[in-house]
């Protein structure tokens, strides 16, 4: 910075010096030539500089690219994990690292499942991918003498954990890898850049972010004295990304990737009578995390990208059965992200889906436009995970709809109606959703339906779905309520509702937005079409509340006689969009649309020109 200013100093000088008359001392002269000088030698030093940097630059650029990228050793303990193998391994597959730059080690044992068949079957078909695995498969043992159940953390249990990583940190070691990635069979890594980005943040330990289906994840924001799970206020942004970073944290696991070419890595231990003054339980994640705190190395977990999921681990009574439903939720998360699962063609033989049905109603219906079939995709992937049998209603789409297509169906928008947010008449998308929605009532009646689900094609399904269902069918049934359409899902704008007498699971909804998810009764259905709502149209979620009677415009409500649809909800929802405004991926049909009104000055001018 002062070479500049003497720069910039020394020339406006020089300029200064060149207006004086022609009347120059010698003196006068010597100091112009010296500055002239020093400029020129400024000058020269600059251009040097910039060539060199940029020379350097170009070396960082070549050495990126003639450089073979670092070794990674990944570290795999299985026990009774065949549900979640099929997908553990074929994420890890499509990871995008040079594979000849990956070794295994794995190791499995205590199984009462087929979690040896499956990891024999592509070790098999796999070995020669890779640069190397090192595989100990034990098929004979049984569990620990002082084991509860196979999911019962004993000490036994806990000592063997500890010793195999132990092995797995040393043989990563000895065979000189850069880095071992201690990786969990119940973690699915969706991003391809996992191992890559990890490793381009240049942290001695350092974890991916990973969700799970409810508020378990791979990372601790706090830790007691005891070193024991602490909540803090640090946990929430962290794991719902409202604040960005690679995060300094007490404790990560599951998914760990520890640089070897640092010092300070062959201090990190998961032993505790390797470490002095060990105070902590006998416990590999807690032992590891305090040997690294001991060792001044710092813990890391990168919220930066949307990295995996984990899933939440089985209470000590809980069996397989309970994890494959958890392995259920977990791949309905990840369904939020993406349209499939990657499985591989060989391994698709072990996954096992719930026969379908509809979930105790007499059908199920799911509206979608043709032009969103990657929603389409997912929806029916959602439907194949979670049993669903559903009828597919093509949507009514409002890009195709005009004033003929209008008067073809009897459509006249309310002339009163004004979005309440923003001030605007009716858009062809939300004329579009209304009518595909009035389709489906049309076909209960048809069929004589005495009860349907109608979902549209944006969900995210709470976990346990199915089992939540059944619940609320139940209470239905046992309270023998009148009831005439409920919410699986809205957008609740009243503060307090009443609760259903006698019910754990069911509210009387207030005014409410959004139709994600409903289900109909015979009877609902007939109040709805009754209405003849397209010769007063509003926007469907606007068209329930006032039917209901809960809706706030009275001015709307009064072109509606009869009001008396019974409308309950579920409490909590069962049902919540897969995008909200504002986030990636999320894309409005309805609100991204032509107004009504401007559709209609287009058919005049159209007719004007004609």
């Amino acid at each position: 910075k002062d070479h500049v200013r003497g720069v910039v100093s020394s020339h406006n000088l020089h300029i200064r010096l060149s207006k004086f008359s022609n009347k120059r001392t010698r003196k006068d002269t010597c100091v112009i030539k010296m500055y002239r000088f020093y400029i020129c030698i400024t000058m020269i030093l600059r251009g040097y500089l910039i060539i060199y940097s940029l020379i350097g630059f170009a070396w960082l650029v070549r050495c990126d690219t003639i450089l073979k990228e670092p070794t990674v050793l990944i570290s795999v303990l299985v026990r009774n994990k065949a549900h979640t193998l099929p997908y553990f391994l074929s994420l890890l597959e499509n990871q995008d690292y040079p594979k000849k730059r990956i070794s295994f080690w794995i190791r499995s044992d205590n199984n009462v499942d087929n979690s040896i068949e499956i990891l024999n079957k592509w070790i098999n078909s796999r070995s020669k991918m890779y640069h190397s695995m090192n595989v100990h498969l034990n098929a004979s043992s049984t569990g620990f003498e002082d084991e509860r159940s196979i999911a019962d953390w004993s000490p036994r249990r806990f000592a063997h954990i500890i010793d195999l990583r132990e092995q797995a940190l040393d043989y990563a070691k000895e065979i000189w890898a850069d880095f071992i990635l201690m990786l969990d069979a119940d973690v699915f890594l969706i991003n391809p850049s996992t191992i890559r980005n990890l490793i381009h943040k240049e942290y001695t330990v350092v974890a991916p972010l990973l969700r799970s289906d409810g508020m378990y994840s791979n990372f601790w924001a706090g830790m007691t004295t005891e070193h024991y799970y602490l909540r803090t206020e640090l946990y929430e942004p962290i794991l719902f990304r409202e604040k960005i970073d690679c995060h300094n944290v007490p404790m990560i696991h599951s998914a760990v990737l520890i640089d070897l070419r640092r010092r300070y890595s062959d201090y990190l231990t998961y032993k505790a009578e390797k470490l002095t003054d060990y105070d902590g339980p006998v416990d590999d994640i807690i032992t590891f995390a305090i040997g690294a705190n001991k060792s001044d190395v710092s813990l890391f977990v990168c919220n930066d990208d949307i990295y995996g999921f984990i899933m939440v681990p089985l209470e000590n009574d809980e069996t397989i059965a309970e994890d494959m439903q958890r392995l259920i939720n977990t791949k309905v998360e990840m369904l939020a992200f993406s349209d499939y699962l990657p499985l591989s063609d060989d391994l698709k033989e072990f996954v096992i889906y719930p026969e379908k049905d509809t979930l105790g109603v007499d059908n199920i219906y799911m509206i979608n436009l043709l032009r969103r079939p990657e929603r389409r995709r997912r929806m029916h992937r959602l439907f194949e995970e979670l049993g669903i049998r559903a009828e597919i209603i093509d949507a009514v789409d409002g890009r195709a709809l005009n004033k003929s297509s209008l008067k073809k169906w009897g459509v006249i928008p309310m002339s009163e109606y004004s979005d309440p947010y923003h001030k605007r008449p009716m858009t062809m998308g939300e004329i579009g959703c209304f009518l595909s929605h009035y389709i489906v009532w049309q076909k209960v009646l048809e069929h004589g339906y005495k009860s349907v689900m109608v979902l549209e094609d944006d969900v995210r399904f709470e976990p346990f779905f199915r089992q939540k269902v059944d619940y609320v069918l139940a209470e239905l049934s046992n309270l023998k309520l009148e009831w005439d359409l409920i919410y699986m899902g809205r957008k609740k704008l009243v503060k307090s509702e009443n609760l259903v007498e006698g019910s754990k699971f069911l509210v009387r909804a207030g005014y409410s937005y959004w139709t994600l998810g409903y289900i109909l009764s015979e009877s609902g259905a007939k109040k709805l079409i009754d209405a003849m709502p397209l010769e007063k149209l509003i926007p469907v979620d606007e068209f329930l509340p006032i039917l209901s009677d809960t809706h706030p415009e009275k001015q709307w409500a009064a072109q509606f006689p009869t009001r008396d649809l019974i409308i309950l909800s579920t409490n909590p929802l069962l049902i919540y969009p897969s995008h909200y405004t504002g986030e990636d991926g999320h894309i409005s049909d309805t609100e991204d649309s032509k107004l009504v009104h401007d559709t209609f000055i287009d058919n005049l001018e159209k007719k004007e020109e004609l």
